[in-house]
């Protein structure tokens, strides 16, 4: 009887019905309501599948360090980390970056005596000389950045 009640509806309106979404706790809306941009939920999630909270206690911490012999940070002291020289900054317009060829001369922010900053990262560490060493570029340090050093 309700095929028959919904084919006549159908027929006196002259649009097809759309299916109902519905929930356990019932009918929530239909797809139609959906397509028109209805931003109300079609159906709560079944009580299954809610999340639970629950409280946690963590036992408190000591200050000491780990258990074991001082030698377990060796590996790190193998590690190479990068290490970046900066002998100076300039800032130029985009215009005669791009004009920038063979020979162009960019002159940098540093005096020629003042030392150059050496770099672990981001962070400044230490301060020292450029120097040649077998044909390559080297830094001789002279400032360790923090370290107190006593004679």
């Amino acid at each position: 009887m309700a095929k028959t009640a919904k084919a006549t509806a159908e027929k006196v309106s002259g649009k097809k019905s759309q299916p109902s979404l519905s929930s356990p706790e019932g009918v929530v809306g239909t797809v139609a309501d959906k397509k028109a941009g209805d931003v109300s939920p079609v159906a709560k999630p079944p009580v299954e599948h809610q999340k639970q909270v629950q409280s946690v206690e963590f036992p408190e911490a000591s200050g000491k360090g780990p258990a074991g012999s001082p030698n377990k940070l060796d590996i790190l002291l193998d590690m190479s980390v990068p290490v970046a020289v900066s002998i100076g900054r300039t800032e130029i317009p985009v215009r005669q970056l791009l004009q920038l060829g063979p020979g162009s001369v960019l002159k940098l922010d540093k005096a020629i005596d003042e030392p150059a900053d050496l770099y672990l990262k981001d962070a400044k560490f230490a301060a020292g000389d450029v120097v040649v060493v077998d044909g390559c570029f080297a830094v001789r340090i002279r400032q360790i950045i923090g370290a107190d050093i006593e004679d």
